[in-house]
C-alpha cells in the first residue's frame, strides 16, 4: 500500500478510555499496530449485531422505496420518473439531517444518540406508513432520512472501538452488513408486500424493527461516552479539511451509478424486459447479495491496502454499468450484472475507514457526512436517469450509461483526492 495520509493503521483510542486532547498520529505504512485493548469479544459481537440491526432497518426503509417506485406511481397517479422524487427526498433527508443532528449531539453519549436516533426513525416511517397523499409521503420520507447518516456515523464509531485498530473496517463492514442484508430479505419482502398487501405496510415493517433496535443497542451499546467529549465547534472542524471534502465527493458521485440502476430495477424488468412482476423479488435479493458480498470483501481489503480497494471498486462498478445495457436481453446474464453492480456497494466501507483517518478531532462529524455524501449519490444518480428517460433513453440504457458516467467522475475525484494526500503539508 502506499504510504500516504489513509493508511488503515492509524491508532484510536481504547473502547473504556477517553481520547488524548490531541488526534493521534496516522504511522506509515508497513508499520504494524499494536493492538489496543477493548471489550470482549463477546460483548463486542452482541454490540455491533445491534447497530447491524439498525442498518437493517435503514436499509430496508430507503431500498424498499426504489424497489416500490411502480406502486407509489399507481397508487398516486404520477409517473414513475416522476415518483422517484420519493428516493431523492429520503437522501436529502440524509444529506440535511447528518451534519446538523451530529453537531447538535456532539457532547451527548453515543448510546443515547443512537437509541434517540432510532426511535425517530420509527416514528417517520410510521408517518410514511400513513400518508394520506404524494406530497405527504415525499414529506414523511425526507424526515425519515433526516437521523439515518448520523446514526450510521455514530455506529461506525461504536464498532470501531470495540475491536483493535487493525480490524477498524471489519467493524465497519459488519455493520452495514445490517444494510446489505436488508437488500436480500427485507427489500423483496417489501416488494411481496407491495405486490399482495400494499407498499404502505412495508414502513410499518420497518417501524417495528426500528424500535427493536432501540431496544437492543440501550441493552448492549456501553454507557460511557467511549471518547473525549466533542463540542459542535470541533466537529465542524471537519468541513474545513479538504481530504475530508475529497473523500465525500468521491462518494456523492462515484456512489450514483448505483443507485442510478437500483432505482430502475423494477421497471427495467417490467417495462424493458417484459418479465412478470414476481421476478423483480429475484433480482432484488441477487442484488442485495451482491451488496454483501462486496461489504465482505471490501473491509478485508481496506484493512490491508485502503486506496487500492477504492480504485478496484470504482474501475469495477464502471465496468458492470457499461455492460447493464446490454445485460437486459437475458434474465441469466442481467442477474449476473445485477450482483456485480450490487458488490460495487464496498465503495461505502473503503471511504468509511478513510474518513477516520483523515478527520482529525472531527470523527463523528465526518463519519456521518458519508452517509450524507451518499445518499446525495442517491438523489443524482436516479435524477440523472430519469431525465434520460423523460428524453426517450430506455430504462436499462439510461440507469446504465448515467451510472458509467458518474462512476468514471467518481474515479477521476478519487485520483484527486489520492495525489492531494501525498503532497507535503
Amino acid at each position: 500500500m502506499s504510504h500516504d495520509l489513509t493508511a488503515p493503521g492509524a491508532a484510536l483510542p481504547r473502547a473504556d478510555a477517553p481520547m488524548a486532547a490531541s488526534s493521534a498520529a496516522t504511522p506509515s505504512a508497513g508499520v504494524p499496530t499494536s493492538p489496543r485493548a477493548g471489550p470482549t469479544e463477546g460483548h463486542a459481537l452482541f454490540v455491533i449485531l445491534a447497530l447491524a440491526l439498525g442498518g437493517f432497518a435503514i436499509g430496508t426503509s430507503e431500498f424498499a422505496s426504489m424497489a416500490l417506485v411502480p406502486y407509489y406511481s399507481a397508487a398516486f397517479g404520477v409517473t414513475e420518473a416522476a415518483a422517484s422524487d420519493v428516493i431523492s427526498a429520503y437522501a436529502l433527508g440524509v444529506v440535511v439531517g447528518a451534519p446538523v443532528l451530529v453537531v447538535l449531539g456532539a457532547s451527548v453519549a453515543k448510546r443515547w444518540l443512537l437509541i434517540g436516533f432510532m426511535t425517530a426513525f420509527a416514528l417517520f416511517n410510521a408517518l410514511s406508513a400513513l400518508a394520506p397523499s404524494y406530497d405527504l409521503l415525499v414529506a414523511a420520507r425526507f424526515l425519515s432520512g433526516l437521523p439515518h447518516g448520523a446514526y450510521f456515523g455514530v455506529a461506525a464509531l461504536v464498532a470501531a472501538r470495540q475491536v483493535p485498530a487493525n480490524r477498524r473496517s471489519s467493524a465497519v463492514a459488519k455493520v452495514m452488513l445490517g444494510l446489505t442484508f436488508a437488500t436480500i430479505i427485507g427489500v423483496p419482502f417489501a416488494n411481496v408486500l407491495g405486490q399482495t398487501v400494499g407498499w404502505r405496510a412495508a414502513y410499518g415493517v420497518v417501524t417495528l424493527i426500528a424500535l427493536a433496535t432501540a431496544a437492543a443497542v440501550f441493552m448492549t451499546v456501553p454507557a460511557g461516552r467511549m471518547t473525549k467529549v466533542s463540542s459542535p465547534l470541533t466537529e465542524l472542524g471537519a468541513l474545513a479539511n479538504r481530504q475530508v471534502l475529497l473523500t465525500l465527493a468521491t462518494g456523492a458521485i462515484g456512489f450514483g451509478g448505483m443507485f442510478a440502476v437500483y432505482t430502475y430495477i423494477a421497471s427495467t424488468m417490467i417495462t424493458d424486459m417484459a418479465l412478470p412482476e414476481t421476478l423483480v423479488p429475484v433480482a432484488l435479493a441477487v442484488i442485495g447479495t451482491g451488496m454483501t458480498v462486496g461489504a465482505i470483501l471490501s473491509g478485508w481489503a481496506a484493512d490491508r491496502a485502503q486506496t487500492l480497494a477504492g480504485y478496484v471498486i470504482l474501475i469495477g462498478a464502471t465496468a458492470a454499468m457499461l455492460v447493464y445495457p446490454f445485460a437486459a436481453a437475458s434474465l441469466p446474464t442481467y442477474l449476473l450484472v445485477v450482483f456485480a453492480v450490487g458488490a460495487t456497494g464496498g465503495l461505502s466501507t473503503v471511504l468509511q475507514t478513510r474518513l477516520m483517518d483523515v478527520a482529525g478531532d472531527a470523527q463523528q462529524l465526518a463519519a456521518a457526512m458519508n452517509h450524507s455524501a451518499f445518499n446525495m449519490a442517491n438523489a443524482l444518480g436516479p435524477w440523472a436517469a430519469s431525465m434520460a428517460i423523460t428524453a426517450g433513453y430506455s430504462f436499462a440504457d439510461a440507469s446504465g450509461y448515467v451510472g458509467a458516467g458518474l462512476c468514471v467522475l467518481g474515479l477521476i475525484v478519487f485520483t484527486i483526492t489520492v495525489l492531494d494526500a501525498r503532497r507535503p503539508r
